[in-house]
């Protein structure tokens, strides 16, 4: 009776091992896979340039989020 126990504790251990490898396994493609299309995505669609006219937009979206989350919190300009 002991003997069938320790059987199928080990066996289930066992399970739980491979099971856990595989997830990890699938989670390392999955990763992968994500970074694949990251850079496929990438050299589809460069980044532009930082000229002067794209820092003066992202500064005054800067300036415009800053209001906006002074205007959420309560506070007054």
């Amino acid at each position: 009776m002991m003997v069938a126990f320790i059987w199928a504790a080990a066996a289930l251990l066992v399970s739980l091992m491979l099971s856990l490898v595989g997830l990890k396994a699938w989670q390392g493609w999955l990763d992968l896979r994500r970074f694949e299309l990251a850079q496929n995505r990438s050299q589809l669609h460069p980044t532009p340039e930082a000229t002067p006219a794209v820092r003066i937009e992202m500064a005054d979206l800067k300036e415009r989020l800053r209001k906006l989350e002074a205007i959420a919190t309560g506070v007054d300009l």
